[in-house]
């Protein structure tokens, strides 16, 4: 059989990102069969999907998860967040480049690395894409049981992933690493993708608005998200409110994580998030944008550890690394 392989860049993401071509249809449907009804030629004469229609967004998901990350069993609940994985991938490469930052540019591999992801939800995307990369291990936390779940299902259908992704259930909402990670536990890096709205009403406007646009496009420059349950999609403050928490937490914790990490969607939330930063004195920020599409993002990073604490860490736990 003879594959397209005929695609344009998208120059914007990672250079590692395996997602920096248009979908080849063609061969997601030869890997996955049950995206083939999903498929048709659109006006352009170009293969594409509805992708206002959520059931076919999934599908496309589990086509490129068992392409390109060899996961034979993924799904999520109905109403869960359907995340794009091109984006997904992204931030996990920018923390590869961050972590090879300060190891004279060569990225730590291997099960010494552990990652911590905060909100992992029902779909476990960061952990299944950060170990198939680099083969880290990962810590997921969640504050809804049904999103535990469905990570921990997603994990114990594939023996590739069973004892190198645990899934922790967060109790305490107003918490991000305690209750999370424990008294001798030591992190090399946190990532988080907060919710970005401040009401259920902003959530819902926005997604009416989105599904307009994207009904008017037969040519969308990106997998949008699909569903979302109300603590994926909006927090009591909004985004900003939500990273200055976590921020304001993480001192508590500042020499257990080499590395914290978060998404910051809304340009116009980093200055309150800089100003919290600024009052916790960390010995270093960075700030690393990243583009998809017409939509710009940026990863907020901030370390308490001297350059002395530093290098002691990465001489102790990334020695097999090197």
């Amino acid at each position: 059989m003879t594959l397209d392989v005929t695609h344009t860049e998208k120059s914007e993401l990672h250079l590692r990102n395996k997602h920096r071509s248009r979908y080849n249809f063609q061969q997601l449907c030869y890997t996955c069969k049950e995206l083939v009804p999903h498929v048709f030629i659109n006006k352009f004469g170009e293969k594409t999907i509805d992708f206002s229609n959520p059931e076919s967004v999934i599908v496309l998901n589990k086509a490129l998860l068992k392409q390109y990350y060899d996961i034979h069993s993924w799904d999520i609940p109905t109403g869960y967040l359907c995340p794009p994985i091109p984006g997904r991938a992204d931030y996990i490469h920018y923390i590869a480049d961050l972590l090879a930052s300060v190891n004279n540019n060569k990225i730590p591999r291997g099960k010494s690395i552990k990652i911590l992801d905060i909100g992992v939800g029902a779909n476990c995307i960061y952990p299944i894409i950060g170990l198939k990369e680099y083969n880290w291990d990962f810590i997921g936390s969640d504050i809804d049981y049904e999103a535990i779940n469905s990570a921990n299902k997603i994990i114990d259908a594939d023996k590739k992933l069973k004892g190198r992704i645990s899934i922790r259930l967060q109790k305490d909402k107003l918490h991000f690493f305690e209750n999370i990670i424990g008294k001798d536990e030591f992190i090399d890096a946190c990532i988080c993708n907060p919710p970005f709205h401040a009401s259920s009403k902003e959530a819902k406007d926005t997604a009416k608005k989105k599904w307009e646009q994207l009904k008017k496009s037969e040519r969308p420059e990106n997998l949008l998200n699909f569903g979302g349950q109300n603590n994926e999609l909006w927090v009591k403050g909004g985004e900003e409110t939500f990273v200055r928490n976590m921020a304001k937490e993480s001192l508590a914790f500042g020499k257990q994580c080499f590395w914290f990490t978060t998404l910051v969607a809304k340009k116009a939330n980093l200055a309150g998030v800089y100003r919290m930063l600024h009052s916790l004195n960390p010995v270093e920020v960075k700030t690393i944008t990243m583009a998809q599409g017409q939509k710009e993002s940026r990863i907020v990073a901030w370390t308490f550890l001297t350059l002395e604490e530093q290098q002691n860490w990465m001489n102790t736990k990334w020695k097999a690394t090197k």
